[in-house]
């Protein structure tokens, strides 16, 4: 697990062990808020460095979303309130605890997790919390998936954007159009830091450049959905297409950008097509 000081008390984790997944953690005077858990084999680690260097425990836990990369660790912190969207919390009670169920099968260390699913939840509006000096607010940020919320620090303008804001724009779950608005948004925040839900810090100076960059990323993988529509074979053309010629690197997310990509594409074309359908049979 890789840990950086981000800002005065909040600190940035990134997985060794998957897809450079991130997290992070909020230090206040008695206490602390985790956002994100890493995947749980990487959850005790953060645990330890937080109680045990930063000496503080862990309030509360900010699930971003549903994902096992993202909440399969909250059980590590039995004494902690988790806080999310209310979807994350329905999709944590029905796909999750299958999820869990099928992963344990192959991997014993999950046999002993449990599925903590978030206490406190919010749908429309924000939540706020105050730490220390520093007031936080959790707010949704939908697209990758429909149960996405973010965490701002509002006077270091530090956003903790989970899967909203990632190397490679990823909508398979979600939506491509509510996703685009989202990072039209996060772009437009006068943002310091976004710690995004995989890969680096993105940097004040590096926000519209990359936000610029996320756009036109889904700009391109519309046209090639448009343009598989005409093909004999649009799969087939989907899957042919290189993420480099959408503007990314394929080396990103641990070497998953050109796959995420694929997918991406084929979502979308698939998405367009049942929808055609529907509209057919009206």
């Amino acid at each position: 697990m890789q840990k950086e000081r981000v800002s005065d008390n909040v600190y940035w984790f990134q997985s060794d062990v998957y897809a450079q997944v991130t997290a992070g953690v909020i230090i206040g005077p008695q206490w602390a808020v985790l956002i994100d858990t890493l995947m749980p084999e990487e959850t005790p680690e953060i645990k330890s460095y937080i109680e045990d260097e930063l000496m503080v425990p862990v309030r509360y836990v900010v699930n971003t979303h549903h994902h096992a990369d993202h909440c399969w660790g909250n059980c590590i912190f039995p004494n902690a309130t988790v806080i999310g969207h209310e979807l994350c919390r329905e999709l944590m009670l029905t796909r999750s605890q299958s999820a869990l169920a099928e992963s344990s099968k192959e991997n014993p260390l999950f046999r002993s997790l449990c599925i903590k699913e978030p206490q406190i939840t919010i749908a429309q509006g924000s939540l706020f919390l105050r730490i220390g000096k520093k007031h936080i607010k959790v707010f949704a940020t939908p697209g990758h998936s429909e149960d996405g919320v973010s965490v701002l620090l509002e006077d270091d303008r530090i956003l903790f954007s989970g899967d909203a804001y990632m190397p490679i724009p990823y909508f398979v779950g979600g939506d491509i159009d509510v996703l685009t608005n989202t990072i039209t948004e996060i772009g437009n925040m006068g943002l310091e830091n976004i710690i995004q839900g995989h890969g680096d810090v993105v940097l004040r100076g590096e926000i519209e450049e990359v936000t610029t960059s996320h756009l036109d990323y889904l700009k391109s993988v519309r046209k090639l959905v448009k343009a598989a529509h005409r093909r004999r074979d649009p799969l087939g053309f989907l899957r042919s297409q290189s993420v480099e010629d959408s503007g990314k690197t394929r080396i990103s997310m641990g070497g998953l950008a050109q796959d995420l990509h694929i997918r991406n594409l084929q979502w979308l074309y698939l998405t367009e097509l049942k929808k055609l359908k529907e509209e057919s049979d009206e």
